[in-house]
């Protein structure tokens, strides 16, 4: 007898369609399953098998083929243990299990990774897969119960959870009525990152504290370069303290890619705050912009809509640096493997920060630099110009002196500096709501020529820097962003030469040090 099952498989962060068909006949007992599976799914007959015996229920002795459709699209992972298993249980014609039917599960669609003894575990990826397969028109859910969280932030969709095999087969059949998932509001919790600090510590570094607001205001990047213990590492901390709140869209996009990359947090069910990710110098490529045989999300897509931090950055691989092009200019990465393509999003505000050179004290004030030029060059060499040229502020931080470090006078704090933030960035939602963009940073061509059109003052100040500092046409267009972003911190409609000066002042690295 043949039954059909509808299930979910992922591809990058979009879910497509599995129909789960089982065949059983009379033969020599065999249990196959066909469909470009790969091991954890071929594994999943002895879970099944297990499963349905340890539930009570009686395993059918006969011929059992599984089929994945499409057959031509690779499947991976164990979600789709519980379909197999209620597929396998719906076709036997001589269960006694009255109500359970290959018709009574046509309306679901059912994930689960089975453990023998018939529980359900939770899966990874389960929220791309309900936002996909609603897209598809599906609306109805067998889900597991430790994923409840997870799927209550998704309106217009019944999701029902289930602990165990059992407790599926008395729901489909009727037998028992299982309360679908409350949805319910979602509240930005930028608070309950591990990785915050207060601006109000920060004892000096007036300017760094600007650009950060200017970044964080616009979407910018930064590049802090100074001596060690200068304070680069504290600043990068502080900086989520002021980044505006996630929207519930953004914030659905982060749990999409923390889910399929397996770092999501069951009992929060969202990613509510906004990625700090501060991967160590010593990361291969493959773990910075993902891939691996299951082509997974790296460290570069896990700070969507969030931070990357890179601390000491001519430590890292030259290879490292140099894939950090692409989402650096169109917010994705494209994984390309050997057997399939496939693109994340990647659009974080990069941090980075690092010595002027091997010791640390070339250009300090108050320290002597024993590197030679040649050593100096090498060093800095290591960062690129196609990067540096992607990094919008340069910044010089140099050690805080005793009588700052002492200084009893407060600090600004984050909360001060955020409602500055917010308030520029209310404007920039106002201006892109038309447009798919939500900073200045992110601005388009013409979005660039529309909205940063300067005054013959204005004209002449970008003449003469571009000249002089022989900067590059992205340079170009990146002072223009940056200057628009300092112009709505400055509540003021159009660019004025300040606003000009000032984000020219911020690209003083492409002279000096590179």
């Amino acid at each position: 007898m043949l039954s059909k099952v509808h299930s979910f498989g992922l591809f990058g962060i979009e879910g497509f369609v599995v129909e789960v068909e089982v065949d059983i006949v009379n033969g020599l007992p065999h249990f196959e399953i066909v469909g470009l599976a790969d091991t954890a799914i071929k594994e999943a007959k002895e879970r099944v098998k297990a499963a349905i015996r340890n539930s009570g229920f009686e395993y059918p002795i006969k011929k059992i083929t599984v089929n994945l459709a499409p057959a031509d699209v690779k499947k991976e992972g164990p979600i789709y243990d519980l379909a197999i298993a209620l597929g396998i249980m719906t076709a036997d014609s001589h269960s006694e299990i009255k109500g359970l039917s290959s018709q009574a599960l046509h309306d679901f669609v059912i994930v689960g990774e089975l453990s023998l003894n018939g529980e359900v575990k939770p899966i990874k990826g389960l929220l791309p897969i309900l936002i996909s397969a609603q897209k598809m028109g599906f609306n109805k859910f067998i889900i597991p119960y430790a994923n409840s969280k997870e799927a209550s932030f998704i309106s217009n969709v019944t999701c029902f959870p289930v602990q165990s095999l059992e407790e599926a087969v008395l729901f489909v059949s009727g037998q028992k009525n299982i309360a679908p998932v409350t949805v319910q509001e979602f509240v930005s919790d930028d608070k309950q990152n591990k990785h915050i600090l207060d601006f109000k510590y920060v004892k000096g570094q007036q300017r760094a504290k600007r650009a950060l607001e200017i970044a964080a205001a616009g979407g910018h990047n930064v590049l802090m370069i100074g001596p060690p213990g200068s304070g680069k590492s504290m600043l990068a901390k502080c900086f989520p303290s002021i980044l505006p709140d996630m929207t519930f869209e953004e914030a659905l996009e982060v749990t999409k890619i923390h889910s399929i990359a397996g770092e999501l947090d069951f009992k929060k069910g969202i990613v509510a705050s906004r990625p700090f990710r501060s991967p160590h110098h010593s990361a291969s490529t493959v773990s910075m912009t993902g891939g691996g045989s299951q082509a997974k999300p790296g460290e570069i897509s896990l700070a969507h809509n969030g931070v990357l931090y890179l601390d000491e950055m001519p430590e890292y691989q030259r290879s490292c640096l140099e894939m950090l092009r692409q989402p650096l200019e169109d917010g994705v990465i494209t994984v390309a493997r050997s057997a399939l393509t496939v693109t994340y999003p990647a659009n974080f505000t990069l941090i980075a920060s690092m010595n002027p050179c091997p010791c640390g004290n070339y250009g300090a004030k108050d320290r002597e630099c024993k590197c030679s030029p040649a050593q100096i060059h090498k060093y800095l060499a290591k960062i690129s110009g196609p990067i540096l040229d992607r990094i919008d502020l340069h910044v010089e931080v140099d050690n805080v002196s005793f009588d700052d470090l002492r200084s009893s006078s407060e600090e600004e704090s984050s909360s001060t500096i955020k409602a500055r933030v917010d308030k520029a960035r209310k404007v920039q939602l106002e201006r892109f709501k038309n447009e798919k963009n939500f900073s200045n940073a992110k601005m388009s061509v013409p979005a660039t020529k529309k909205y940063c059109v300067l005054s013959k003052e204005c004209e002449d100040l970008l003449k003469t820097a571009f000249t002089s500092l022989k900067l590059s046409a992205r340079a170009h267009d990146r002072i223009l962003k940056v200057a628009r972003t300092i112009a709505d911190l400055d509540g003021q409609e159009n660019i004025l030469p300040e606003h000009i000066a000032e984000a020219i002042a911020y690209r003083s690295l492409d002279r000096k040090y590179i």
